[in-house]
């Protein structure tokens, strides 16, 4: 991912805030293979672990936890890398994309104060993501003790996480209690999870990209702002929200240089 200084986040808690609130990410690797392609991805929502007093330390101490389907082709590369090394951890970095809820072109029109003025302005496309790099340990032998335990926490945590996050089902405040695994029949979870393998990701770098027309002068900003509040809907308020917060933070950093 290109990473424009003006637009590249490197506050880990921000980060960290950024994949809690987007945990569905996009695990790409490149193993070569003789049977798989060596380039694949797979969409991946994700469990991210760091504690509270490892928030900020760099480099990051912090871990995602996931599962696959076994029958992924992306799966099996991986399965095949890790018995050819033997050894559960592979040896090849791994990169997850996590991408923001919201993205959206621009036109020029919305550039009140370059437009009039000089007319030196093009279309472009506003956006937000988290790049991960790091190395990935696989659960995948069915008759090993820490893969169903791996797989087991792993899935209860997600759909808690998921659950409780993105529904809202808490059970506070009249909310209704989460929904967890232990209400699916035992065989059928059973069945399920010989169908998946756990993977766990250790973090070696992470870094963000916010494209929200931070860079442009005042005048555009607040024309860019006004013009996707005018379109009245969800996206273009939430386009025009980050615009506003990322462009003020732009601003705090310039004045303290």
């Amino acid at each position: 991912m290109y990473l424009r200084p003006a637009h590249t986040e490197l506050h880990f808690p921000t980060l960290y805030k950024f994949i809690r609130s987007n945990p569905l990410g996009i695990l790409t690797t490149a193993i070569q293979s003789p049977k798989y392609p060596t380039i694949q991805c797979s969409h991946i929502p994700w469990i991210l672990d760091v504690s509270p007093e490892d928030e900020a330390s760099d480099p990051p101490k912090a871990r995602l936890r996931g599962h696959m389907a076994r029958a992924n082709p992306q799966t099996k590369a991986l399965i095949e890398a890790a018995t050819a090394a033997g050894s559960n951890t592979l040896q090849e970095d791994v990169m997850i994309l996590f991408n923001g809820p919201v993205h959206h072109y621009i036109t020029p029109k919305f550039y009140v104060q370059t437009k009039p003025s000089t007319g030196k302005v093009v279309p472009t496309w506003n956006y937000s993501a988290v790049q991960v790099y790091g190395t990935a340990t696989i659960y995948f032998d069915t008759k090993a003790p820490e893969t169903d335990a791996y797989i087991t926490k792993a899935i209860a945590d997600l759909s808690q996480q998921s659950e409780e996050e993105i529904f809202g089902y808490n059970g506070q405040n009249g909310a209704a209690k989460a929904w967890n695994v232990d209400e699916a029949p035992e065989s059928y979870v059973s069945l399920l999870k010989k169908a998946i393998i756990g993977i766990e990701i250790e973090i070696k770098s992470i870094a963000g990209k916010f494209k929200m027309s931070q860079e442009s002068a005042a005048g555009d900003r607040q024309g860019v702002i006004d013009g996707f509040e005018k379109l009245g809907s969800e996206i273009g308020n939430e386009i025009a929200r980050t615009v506003k917060e990322r462009g003020e933070l732009k601003d705090m950093q310039t004045q303290k240089v």
